[in-house]
């Protein structure tokens, strides 16, 4: 296997990853935890009884980010089209989709980090670590498919110029 293609299989395996941990942090009710109870994106639970918490507009700013796969989605099958299709030249366009979709996972994570950091006794858990954790993967996604783009330019640039090794 060669370094391109090698290096989309690696994108699209974090742009897979991410888009789970996405799914799995976006669908969890553990993302911050209180004395006495813990809160997720969509329902708040304290002394075992969970009820749902009432729609604010920020909530949705956070949340929408987060809920919209649809970046994730487009890329991984970007992705795996690229993977199945020798020769095609959508790699600058798949990185651009896992950028954006890891610019959309910032955004809706610093908004919800900075509004509860300063509470008291609020402690961040594991649903919020598993966003932040799909942050990198889709950037790294990003990167590979775009340097397996840049890989086959240069290969094609320098096909006609006169080596010797």
């Amino acid at each position: 296997m060669g370094v391109k293609p090698s290096l989309q299989s690696g994108g699209t395996l974090l742009g897979f990853l991410a888009k789970i941990l996405t799914i799995f942090s976006t669908t969890t009710n553990s993302w911050i935890r209180y004395p006495g109870g813990h809160s997720g994106l969509w329902q708040e639970c304290n002394g075992g009884t969970c009820s749902n918490i009432p729609c604010q507009s920020e909530r949705g700013a956070e949340a929408a980010p987060l809920s919209s796969g649809a970046g994730g989605i487009v890329g991984l099958v970007m992705g795996l089209r690229i993977l199945c299709h020798e020769g095609d030249s959508r790699g600058q366009t798949t990185s651009g989709i896992f950028f954006l979709y890891g610019l959309l996972l910032l955004i809706a994570l610093t908004g919800y980090t900075v509004k509860n950091a300063w509470k008291n006794d609020v402690f961040f858990s594991w649903s919020c670590f598993s966003g932040w954790l799909a942050l990198p993967f889709s950037i790294l996604a990003g990167f590979c498919f775009l340097l397996a783009d840049r890989i086959v330019q240069s290969t094609d640039a320098l096909s006609g110029f006169p080596v010797c090794l």
